[in-house]
């Protein structure tokens, strides 16, 4: 007879655990059911590994000595490899006996090989659980190389994170880790340099930064075959955990401390836009004067370039020859209520004004005298400018003291004060070479480029002595026009250009469409992926988010139509006709035309036409500039679409088209961009003088090295 309940001849085995928890024990006992029938204690664990309490002080990822790959917070560990197919790549990892940071106790064992020709990624995740480490200011672990097995003195440190509620966008936050030898160390590696994960779009990390550090997802090292100083290798990791130390440091939207005020009294609003307004040569004076459009095509567009000239004529600092980056006109009028003047300016804004004093001159706008003293008087305070170490000016300045307001150096803004000063001293080379070329000569794009991902950073935070974590992955985006004229200086290899995507491989599933005939190609001798997506039956290399402006940016300089029939010039076309395709018969709407712009109901976001992006931007806004973009490639189309904006919308002022429209609701962003005017007042002066300003950019002899790029490569064939 059993002497046990009734239940227990239904147990065969049985394992009674307590479930992991960040706070709790990891008991574990462990019965065998006898052939009497009696359960008897095979095993039990007395020493009940202590999960380390979550503290103020500290929180304890893992350290191992529970022997298990799970850790503290919950979150399963492992291996990854990003190219499991090659058999030259791997890697293994496991919890060792006696290999802790003082050769006591238990550490993670990494064991790792990207001895391969190609260039690969791999290592060892380990899940944060959407850990909230606000309450932490620094990442920290021990680490060690196994002698006799050899290792790497470098490695790279993520921490990943979802961008949104979603849960489909990842950011990342990257460092990397140098000098690592035999002997172990403790690592710490302040929070605030995952710069990445910063999404500067959501207006609540500008509002409080450290909102950045909630909702981690993982933590990863990767071993990078291109970065690591020895392809095979062991290391041993230890006591990962989020420390406090009281030392933060700055962020990157942190801005430099200005040194006094702009005005002896403190003004605001209305005031303050009157005083700012008497440093400019002029303002509007009607939110929307009457305009009757001239029937001829070439007088309408004559006519919408000499209104947007107005604005580089009159939004300019009298004295420092700056154009201002935005202008928001009163609601009931021009200065008023609602009304914003912003005086400051990025360098984009100065290379593009460059441009636009060109453009002024093709057009009739501007005596040659004129020009050439106006580009003389911003050559002037560039050359004043407090710039990076790098020889390159930080990204904004106010326009009224001339103080930096910005720690950040930005590659495509560097890229397109360049391209400006090439206009300029090609337009004028009497004139303007000297001075050019001593600007010149202080940038070398070198700084920005990424010799592992051989790719060009986004720029570089100064403050924190750190690049951002991003790079410009795609070939078919503004950044092409920066990694062309780095190539063409020589400063960056040749190479660079053919390790941006063309598409991207068909297991980044984040991707609005998959690729087709995603083959080896090679170029120049360079061998790369290429592929196209379509839509209805027209291919095309997609953008990152499906904007004009991302993927005809680069036209107002470089030639594409002409020097790339096959290649960029082809896919410029096939872009701007799915453009306007998509946007009247799929969305429906009645205009088109979409970018990066003003928000009619305030602040500025991102819009695009999904399916020609990689990512894809949202559709909802209409920007003018988009239109004015695709006019070489669809000049008809064109000329229509900016009538019918000025028809169904409130949307032309005296400096011509305001910036946006909500096409749904019909409201209208009042409001000028520096940026979004001068790419209408090029584009149009390409269109009207047969390609002006890109004739001046290839006259330069940059060219030689850089054109190539173009003339090489057939996306279509």
């Amino acid at each position: 007879m059993n002497k046990f309940s009734p239940f227990l001849p239904f147990i065969l085995f049985l394992v009674t655990a307590v479930p992991t928890s960040c706070f709790g024990e990891r008991p574990v006992k462990v019965y065998s059911l006898q052939s009497d029938g009696s359960l008897v204690l095979k095993e039990e664990m007395d020493k009940k590994v202590q999960a380390p309490p979550i503290n103020e002080r500290e929180a304890v990822i893992d350290d191992y000595e529970d022997g298990d790959l799970k850790n503290y917070f919950g979150g399963e560990s492992g291996s990854w490899n990003l190219t499991p197919d090659d058999p030259d790549v791997s890697v293994d990892v496991e919890v060792r006996q006696g290999a802790g940071a003082d050769s006591q106790g238990q550490a993670l064992r990494v064991s790792y090989d990207v001895d391969t020709q190609s260039a690969t990624e791999s290592g060892f995740w380990t899940r944060l659980m959407d850990f909230d480490a606000r309450s932490y200011d620094h990442l920290s672990f021990d680490v060690r190389g196994d002698p006799e097995q050899g290792f790497t003195a470098v490695f790279l440190v993520e921490l990943k994170k979802y961008k949104d509620a979603h849960r489909v966008d990842i950011i990342k936050g990257t460092q990397v880790v140098r000098n690592v030898t035999n002997e172990s160390r403790t690592v710490t590696i302040p929070l605030n340099l995952f710069t990445g994960l910063f999404d500067q779009t959501n207006p609540a990390i500008w509002r409080d930064p450290v909102l950045a550090r909630k909702g981690l997802r993982e933590l990863v090292i990767n071993f990078e075959s291109r970065r690591v100083t020895r392809k095979t290798g062991t290391l041993y990791f230890d006591n990962f955990k989020f420390i406090k130390t009281g030392n933060p440091g700055m962020h990157i939207i942190d801005q430099p401390e200005r040194k006094g005020m702009k005005t002896p009294v403190r003004l605001e609003g209305v005031p303050y836009m009157e005083f700012l307004a008497k440093r400019l040569g002029g303002f509007p004076s009607e939110l929307h004067p009457k305009k009757e459009f001239p029937d001829s095509d070439r007088a309408f567009l004559t006519m919408v370039a000499r209104d947007t000239w107005r604005f580089f004529d009159e939004m300019v600092d009298a004295e420092h020859h700056l154009p201002l980056d935005t202008i928001q006109l009163g609601q009931e009028a021009p200065i008023g209520e609602g009304g914003w003047i912003g005086d400051y300016t990025n360098v984009t804004n100065i290379g593009l004004y460059l441009m636009c004093l060109v453009s002024a001159y093709d057009l009739g706008f501007l005596s040659r005298e004129d020009a050439i003293e106006r580009i003389r008087g911003t050559l002037n305070t560039v050359e004043k400018l407090e710039h990076h170490e790098s020889g390159f000016l930080y990204n904004y300045y106010d326009t009224t003291t001339l103080e930096r307001t910005s720690y950040f150096v930005s590659l495509v803004d560097s890229g397109w004060l360049d391209a400006g000063i090439y206009v300029a001293k090609n337009a004028f080379p009497e004139e303007i070479t000297e001075q050019a070329e001593r600007i010149l000569k202080r940038h070398d794009f070198k700084f920005f480029y990424d010799e592992v991902r051989q790719q060009m950073s986004h720029g570089y935070y100064s403050h924190l002595n750190v690049p951002s974590d991003y790079v410009y992955g795609s070939l078919y985006q503004e950044s092409r026009a920066s990694s062309y004229i780095a190539i063409g200086r020589g400063e960056v290899p040749v190479e660079h250009w053919f390790r941006m995507f063309r598409t991207f491989p068909e297991d980044y599933a984040w991707q609005t469409q998959m690729p087709i005939d995603r083959q080896k190609r090679t170029t120049l001798g360079f061998a790369y992926e290429g592929g196209t997506y379509e839509w209805k039956g027209i291919k095309f290399v997609p953008s990152w988010g499906g904007s004009m402006f991302e993927a005809l940016m680069p036209t107002l300089i470089l030639d594409e139509a002409k020097y790339a029939p096959e290649g960029l010039g082809q896919n410029d076309l096939n872009y701007t006709k799915i453009h306007i395709r998509y946007t009247l018969e799929e969305l429906g709407y009645p205009v088109w035309g979409m970018s990066p712009c003003s928000v009619p109901e305030g602040g500025y976001s991102e819009y695009g036409v999904k399916v020609l992006g990689a990512k894809g931007y949202k559709a909802g806004v209409v920007t003018p500039h988009a239109s004015m973009l695709g006019i070489e490639y669809a000049p008809e189309e064109t000329i229509q679409n900016l009538r019918e904006l000025a028809r169904r919308f409130p949307i032309y002022g005296e400096y011509g088209f305001y910036d946006a429209v909500n096409v749904e609701t019909g409201l209208v962003a009042q409001k000028y961009l520096a940026l979004d005017q001068a790419m209408i007042l090029v584009a149009l002066n390409n269109y009207l003088n047969d390609g002006a300003i890109r004739k001046r950019f290839h006259a330069d002899p940059i060219n030689e090295k850089a054109l190539p790029l173009l003339t090489g490569e057939k996306f279509f064939e």
